[in-house]
């Protein structure tokens, strides 16, 4: 009975560690906790709240009169531009990143230009807003440095058709943000590509040429398309950049949606919310397919 007894005395602090551990607070979640609530916050909340207010009325009954209203020509032309300066710019910005990052990942350049074209890019993706409007106007507006000087060498851009206020001079701010997001996406896609696929290629008598087209292209294939919709989706949301730089010149959706919550055309605010609701189902769309391509080309960098 005396060794039971102290069966049981050794086995009791044993049960009462165990019970304490089962009843101890997960410590390991308190680090992404601050994510989760910014999240919930900032991003889901918000969301469903848009998308609860585009199905309603203003005295709050259910309607899809706010889903049928999208279909005026005014906004279905908004959505047309939106989406139109979204392709432009991200598969300019796709091309010209890419060539960017092949010359600097596999050009034979000195190390260190990669380091600073890496600085520089990390830095530029998230220069936007205002600044970068003021950047642009400063530099291509009508008496931006850059066309006073091809003014004084007999180039004027602007007789030529150019407008820093149009599609194509929104285009082309966009993508000082466009190319440097893509250079720091696919990066690492092309550091993915082993040398040894390179060497086979050679060992068995292909070109340069040959291993690009058949071995190297189908590879980066689903990362190229992956970070071209990523750039739609980056560009079809913004709104500082487009709002600073044409104001309501440019009828594209952020800047229809912003004037209707706004109050500044017939104030609307569920109209609005459907129109946020459109936005939402274009990019959530886009990030869907980002994640599919994303997943396809993970499995060829592994």
């Amino acid at each position: 009975m005396a060794h039971l007894s102290d069966t049981e005395t050794a086995i009791e602090p044993a049960a009462a560690k165990t019970a304490g551990r089962s009843f101890r607070l997960p410590t390991q979640w308190l680090g992404v906790a601050p994510f989760f609530i910014f999240a919930l916050m900032f991003l889901i909340f918000p969301t469903i709240y848009l998308v609860v207010g585009a199905f309603q009325n203003n005295q709050g009954e259910f309607t899809l009169e706010n889903i049928v209203a999208l279909s005026q020509p005014s906004i279905l032309a908004a959505y047309w531009i939106s989406i139109r300066i979204s392709l432009a710019s991200a598969l300019l910005g796709a091309l010209v990143g890419l060539a960017i990052a092949i010359a600097i990942v596999r050009g034979g350049l000195p190390p260190w230009v990669r380091s600073a074209t890496m600085t520089f890019s990390g830095v530029a993706s998230n220069f936007a807003g205002v600044p970068l409007a003021f950047a642009f106007l400063a530099t291509l507006g009508r008496l931006g440095l850059v066309t006073v000087l091809l003014r004084a060498w007999g180039i004027d851009i602007y007789a030529l058709g150019f407008n820093i206020l149009s599609f194509w001079g929104l285009t082309l701010t966009y993508l000082f943000f466009q190319i440097p997001l893509m250079v720091v996406i696919i990066t690492p896609a092309i550091d993915g590509l082993k040398k040894e696929w390179g060497e086979a290629a050679a060992t068995l008598g292909a070109t340069q040429f040959q291993y690009w087209r058949m071995v190297a292209i189908p590879v980066l294939w689903p990362s190229f398309l992956g970070t071209v919709i990523l750039l739609f989706a980056n560009s079809f949301g913004a709104i500082a950049t487009a709002y600073a730089l044409t104001g309501s010149s440019l009828n594209i959706v952020p800047i229809l949606l912003y004037a209707q919550i706004r109050g500044d055309v017939l104030h609307n605010p569920h109209l609005g919310y459907a129109l946020a609701f459109g936005m939402i189902f274009v990019t959530g769309l886009a990030n869907v397919f980002y994640i599919w391509f994303r997943t396809r080309s993970e499995r060829w960098l592994k």
